[in-house]
């Protein structure tokens, strides 16, 4: 027997209404979901300079010490929606590639707050990163900390502030500062190594710390 017409109607009435009322309710959500990834993406909100930078930092350098791909010069390079730092390090001596934490070199950054860096990077090999800061900057006598190696796998990996995981390697001499000072006046993050190896950098997050754009 069939249904009454009217009833039918009803129903199917009934039926669209909920379906707007839950569109309705969900479209908040969507929103918010989006508005967070936007939020998520620094590309998006602006987060970058006006010229090339990773994390607003802008000078990766080659520094000519050693033989480097390049040479010298910005390791800087377009990769898709943003920018890599890529540098090789060729042959088995010390190499070294700077990152400027002001973005100029008579800058200095106070990071004694700071527990530590974000890095999202490639290598197949390891090497380490020198905490130099202005009052000691040149020479290779400085803290530093294992960056192992990723076997060529971009990985993003923390790295500690904390004292005890920082030290100095007889080679290249003892520093004649402390590292609480290197903290305090830190202006530049160095990779150095000795061994070849292909380096590429995606990203550099250091806890409480936002370097100004040039």
């Amino acid at each position: 027997m069939r249904g009454n017409p009217l009833h039918r109607r009803a129903t199917i009435a009934l039926t669209a209404l909920v379906q707007v009322v839950a569109l309705s309710l969900a479209a908040p959500a969507a929103i918010a979901r989006a508005d967070t990834a936007t939020a998520a993406d620094p590309a998006r909100r602006g987060h970058e300079c006006a010229t090339p930078s990773i994390d607003r930092y802008q000078q990766w350098l080659a520094s000519g010490e050693g033989a480097t791909v390049p040479a010298t010069g910005s390791l800087l390079v377009r990769e898709r929606h943003g920018y890599a730092a890529k540098v090789t390090f060729v042959g088995a001596e010390w190499h070294v590639a700077v990152v400027w934490l002001g973005n100029r070199f008579e800058a200095q950054a106070d990071l004694s707050d700071s527990s530590g860096f974000w890095l999202t990077y490639r290598a197949t090999d390891d090497l380490y990163v020198q905490l130099r800061p202005a009052s000691h900057w040149s020479g290779g006598d400085k803290w530093l900390t294992l960056v192992p190696s990723t076997g060529g796998k971009l990985v993003r990996r923390f790295f500690s502030f904390s004292p005890d995981r920082w030290t100095w390697l007889p080679e290249l001499g003892r520093p004649a500062h402390s590292f609480d000072s290197a903290l305090t006046e830190a202006r530049g993050l160095v990779f150095v190594g000795k061994t070849p190896n292909d380096l590429d950098f995606r990203g550099l997050r250091i806890n409480g710390y936002r370097p100004p754009c040039l």
